[in-house]
């Protein structure tokens, strides 16, 4: 298998942990250690004092997996495989698919949700999202693109970068068509939990299709990106089984320590979605604030859930240069629309973390002295 350069993740590389100022961050705002371990009841503080640094279970801790499997309707611990997020995409498309297969994929998007695929020998169909409708995918593209090759429909909702979310009809459309033709879904849910009104919450890919495989993990709605612990979910034990011997490829086993740090994690997710919600929220009113004042520099679709946007700059031709001299001069990192391979227009803008204020205030400077007088 030959896989391209990961763009999104080689633009990060350049300045990630160099520049002073990250408006484009995809997680919402980071945990500390000490932060987690306050939060352990008297088991958990026992574990993770006496936790020996050997080898762990291949398909997760089993007191983490039956904690996810809690997430979710009718799942038991058996279903869930814990992973490293990006480890689950690429094991389970290596498992699923063959040369020649055809899948849908939503685009924009992380580019290894079809980027293994096409390293593997697949026809890949990109399913658009209508921007001047709010960036809604259309269910109808799915039937009208399926063929008799297609082995699956990838999608992630809460979607990365837009920060769309389709209604429960829409939702309950999609996973009929797949249904229908017998399709297997690959559902990337990294954002469930953070949706701004949770009336809007969909229900999970695996609770509601036979044939439909949940990623979710600690690193968006948790804020603990860095201990790397994610999960799959299938209710088909064969398939899941088939993941598990993959993963004797990639990882083998999960990382002790980040194990009982995600369990620590999950058993306050109620304090930890809260305390997240409200950064988040905080910070989304004030970007809704700056776009509105703004008009004629951004278009900008106000997102349904997560921590990321899409606005389109109207002063610019030319997205990559824009955030190249912004982040050499100012120190503020936005991501460039070419990193998706989505023309040269938009860039991720990002309201997970509280040093979004300090450099919002920042970027606003910036762009009265250098864009807003030249407009």
């Amino acid at each position: 298998m030959k896989l391209k350069p990961f763009k999104l993740e080689r633009y990060f590389d350049k300045y990630e942990f160099s520049v002073k100022h990250l408006l484009s961050s995809s997680d919402s705002q980071p945990l500390t250690q000490e932060e987690v371990l306050q939060m352990a009841g008297p088991d958990e503080l026992n574990l993770w004092n006496n936790l020996g640094l050997g080898y762990t279970e291949s398909k997760g801790l089993p007191v983490l997996r039956e904690e996810i499997a809690k997430l979710y309707k009718n799942t038991s611990a058996s279903q869930v495989l814990v992973v490293t997020p990006e480890e689950g995409i690429f094991i389970t498309m290596s498992c699923l698919l063959k040369k020649d297969d055809h899948i849908i994929s939503t685009f924009p998007g992380y580019q290894s949700l079809y980027e293994v695929a096409d390293g593997i020998g697949c026809e890949i169909t990109k399913w658009h999202p209508e921007e001047k409708n709010g960036w809604r995918f259309s269910p109808e593209f799915l039937n009208e693109n399926i063929k008799p090759s297609t082995k699956a429909i990838i999608f992630n909702f809460p979607h990365n970068p837009t920060g769309y979310l389709p209604s429960q009809k829409e939702f309950s459309q999609i996973i009929d068509i797949a249904r229908q033709h017998n399709l297997w879904v690959f559902s990337d849910e990294m954002y469930r939990f953070l949706e701004f009104n949770a009336e809007d919450r969909l229900p999970s890919a695996c609770e509601v299709y036979e044939k439909a495989i949940t990623l979710c993990g600690m690193s968006k709605s948790f804020g603990m990106p860095g201990i790397r612990i994610g999960w799959l979910i299938t209710q088909d034990g064969e398939f899941c089984q088939e993941l598990v011997s993959f993963k004797d490829y990639t990882t083998i086993c999960s990382s002790a320590p980040s194990e009982v740090l995600a369990l620590i994690g999950l058993k306050s997710k109620e304090k930890i979605l809260l305390r997240q919600f409200a950064i988040v929220n905080n910070n989304l009113k004030i970007a809704e604030e700056f776009f509105r004042k703004y008009p004629n520099l951004f278009s900008w679709i106000k997102p349904k859930a997560g921590t990321i946007s899409f606005p389109k700059l109207l002063f610019t031709d030319d997205a990559f240069e824009f955030c190249e001299t912004l982040v050499q001069k100012i120190g503020i990192m936005l991501l460039p629309s070419t990193v998706y391979d989505y023309g040269n227009n938009h860039v991720r803008f990002a309201f997970g973390r509280k040093s979004m204020q300090e450099a919002l205030k920042l970027f606003e400077g910036y762009l009265k002295e250098n864009v807003i007088n030249k407009v």
